[in-house]
């Protein structure tokens, strides 16, 4: 099953409903790249009138799990997921529609395909910058993947 923007959303709309309702959206996913989106307005604001920092990390978040989701339905194994270490630096306010680009789609891949070799755990850290509408960099998160060979 390949995953879509829309699955994606739909998966949103009934597991993360927190990250649907602050108008977080999956634009596009390949195997080596995920982009998301949310516009900042009055529900997912912080008191200085720019996105809150939770919402950012919601989208950021996303645009690696994805590729970390999609990379283990394409493995056909029983692989589990789970964020172990995150990080972020702000460098501009957020206001506007934010989006978040990750191209670490083969780190993902790489190990998964370690984890169902050996049959130990891996970790892998995963990037998305986040630019407003004019291109301009408004924050960095790293998140640090857990996968984990599932044994039944």
């Amino acid at each position: 099953m390949t995953l879509t923007p829309s699955k994606l959303n739909t998966f949103l709309f009934f597991k993360l409903p927190s990250a649907f309702w602050c108008g977080v959206r999956v634009q596009s996913i390949s195997n080596t790249n995920c982009v998301t989106k949310v516009k900042h307005k009055w529900f997912n604001q912080n008191p200085f009138n720019s996105m809150y920092f939770a919402v950012q990390a919601m989208a950021a978040e996303l645009s690696t799990g994805a590729l970390v989701v999609s990379q283990i339905k394409s493995s056909g194994k029983n692989v589990s997921m789970l964020v172990a270490n995150n990080k972020a630096t702000f460098t501009k306010k957020a206001t506007g529609r934010i989006t978040f680009t990750c191209n670490d789609g083969n780190l993902s891949e790489e190990a998964i395909q370690k984890t169902i070799a050996t049959g130990e755990g891996q970790t892998v850290w995963m990037q998305s910058i986040g630019t407003d509408e004019k291109g301009d960099q408004v924050s960095v998160f790293d998140f640090e993947w857990t996968v984990k060979l599932k044994t039944t």
